[in-house]
């Protein structure tokens, strides 16, 4: 379902930037599973460039069992501006969740106003796609933005109003991007670099896809892709402590 999703983000990321592929730890790059009703296969992407410490993407297919389309886009440390979040997730053919976001690394206001505040036209076009859902594993106030799309939606919407939407985000993103004026100032630098470690942490510990990913692939496997791959920053519990 999300495969022209996963190609349109490929094409624009090519055009607008000199992309260098990241290395993708051992085995973590695809994996295909014959567990379960559907067999399901996990491929990665991985690419980086001057102003873009991470670009990863990653497709599962388990055909009408689960689709689901994740990518994290992560300035490098000498820009501030807010991660990009993709999550887009289909169960059967009529439950779909998506998310869609800038998810700002800071929560001041002067912050927001900077590289929030932009996208409000966006989303107002969009309200149908920003649905008050409660968020089960994660704080709202917390990495997520004022003009987050969350929402539960059928098929139709996917095509009709969520692809245009993504576009227009893409769109506004990348014009972030291009505009933004590196720090100079080493405790601003090493500030982002607190902030993103600090976000691969959270997101280890609460992100509710590690179920998915263990239920298809096993739990050696599936942490292994959450800790070194989704969010490499982070530190297994075990480890942890």
């Amino acid at each position: 379902m999300y495969k022209a999703f996963q190609e349109f983000l490929e094409k624009e990321l090519f055009e607008h930037f000199e992309l260098r592929p990241r290395a993708i730890p051992s085995g973590l790059e695809m994996k295909i599973s014959e567990r379960g009703k559907n067999p399901a296969r996990i491929k990665s992407w991985c690419y980086e460039c001057p102003q873009l410490r991470i670009i990863r993407y990653t497709y599962i297919d388990a055909w009408e069992s689960a689709q689901r389309f994740n990518s994290a886009i992560y300035s490098s440390y000498h820009y501030d501006f807010p991660l990009l979040g993709i999550d887009f997730l289909s169960f059967g053919k009529v439950k779909n969740l998506v998310v869609l976001d800038f998810q700002p690394l800071f929560q001041d206001e002067r912050y927001l106003q900077k590289y929030i505040d932009p996208m409000s036209g966006v989303r107002n076009k969009y309200s149908d796609l920003a649905q008050n859902l409660e968020m089960k594993f994660y704080d709202a106030n917390r990495y997520f933005s004022r003009n987050l799309l969350f929402a539960k939606t059928d098929t139709e919407s996917i095509f009709n109003r969520l692809f245009p939407a993504y576009q227009e985000y893409l769109q506004l993103y990348w014009q972030m991007v291009e505009e933004a004026e590196p720090l100079s100032n080493s405790w601003e630098i090493e500030r982002v670099v607190k902030a993103q470690q600090d976000y691969d942490q959270y997101s280890a510990e609460r992100d509710p896809a590690h179920g998915l990913f263990s239920s298809y692939f096993g739990s050696e496997w599936a942490n292994r892709f959450l800790h070194e791959f989704l969010f490499e920053d982070s530190l297994s519990l075990t480890v942890a402590k």
